[in-house]
């Protein structure tokens, strides 16, 4: 094929190969695969026009699946032929963020139960019901057939899935509360992180490009500890919204931080991994039966106070 100048190389080829994605031409540019004039591209290439590029591997967007892995270790605490659920462990991501990414739960799923590779409108989601993070331990759902995960996900869009947590927090917290606030990613970070849209640092221009998730978190102290002099909460959440850090940005801006979730502003505990955020527990009505079901998962350690 011949380049067109004024455009990048990118942009050319996502012309060309329509049924790839932007991902899988910056993989295949930056693995050799994608030759201008004989040479090999650069990335960030702008052609010049009249260049001959050469493509000898890009995959289809069709390629973009989780890859099965036998050896991620994964806890199931139910299973019917139409719905999985686990317990994942904190430290490991739900889902990969490209399929070079082997070491998530889903790349464990996809190998016990490859019908649920294909299932759901994300590729890399492998049929998972929705996402917690990497450092929050707990309850993950996945479906095994089209018609459970449209059923599912239906109720998680209408917001009648209840989502039980427990997480261990700085101080002492006597009351319960119930905190509602429009959440945004901050646009001057380059990670993952959540403001309040209404109460911010940013200027009136960036201010305006927000695009505003409302989130709703109750939560009640259920007990209290000491260590080493420092007092600690354990609290019980309930959520129906499922916005990205929900409960670790909704508690921080209420002056309440998670055990080691350095993120939002909690101290740091040496030698710990992840933050004390645990995804307890699920109640829906089943996709196949439609009776009301609850699934649990264990308390982790730290929430035996």
């Amino acid at each position: 094929m011949n380049g067109q100048g004024g455009i990048r190389l990118d942009a050319a080829l996502i012309a060309a190969f329509p049924t790839s994605t932007k991902a899988f031409v910056r993989e295949a540019i930056a693995s050799g695969d994608v030759l201008v004039d004989g040479r090999r591209a650069i990335k960030g290439q702008r052609l010049r026009g009249g260049e001959r590029l050469s493509v000898t591997r890009l995959s289809e967007a069709s390629d973009n699946l989780v890859v099965p892995n036998p050896l991620v270790p994964f806890a199931k605490v139910y299973e019917d032929a139409a719905l999985l659920a686990f317990d994942k462990p904190c430290g490991m991501a739900v889902h990969p963020l490209s399929r070079s990414e082997t070491g998530t739960l889903m790349n464990g799923v996809a190998a016990r139960y490859p019908e649920c590779i294909p299932l759901g409108d994300r590729p890399l989601m492998a049929g998972a019901l929705h996402r917690i993070d990497s450092g929050t331990s707990g309850l993950v759902l996945v479906a095994r057939n089209a018609e459970a995960f449209d059923a599912l996900r239906a109720q998680f869009a209408a917001q009648t899935v209840e989502k039980r947590y427990l997480a261990l927090v700085e101080g002492r917290i006597e009351d319960g509360g119930r905190l509602e606030h429009d959440l945004a990613h901050d646009p001057t970070l380059r990670h993952c992180r959540m403001i309040d849209c209404r109460h911010n640092r940013l200027t009136r221009a960036e201010r305006e490009r927000l695009r505003p998730l409302h989130a709703v978190t109750e939560y009640r102290p259920i007990g209290h500890s000491m260590v080493e002099n420092e007092e600690r909460t354990l609290l019980e959440i309930v959520i129906f919204t499922g916005v990205t850090h929900q409960i670790r940005a909704q508690l921080s801006l209420s002056g309440i931080h998670i055990i080691n979730d350095r993120l939002y502003g909690a101290f740091a505990i040496e030698g710990q991994v992840g933050h004390c955020l645990h995804a307890l527990s699920a109640s829906f009505r089943h996709p196949s039966t439609g009776e009301n079901v609850e699934i649990s998962t264990n308390p982790p350690a730290w929430a035996a106070i």
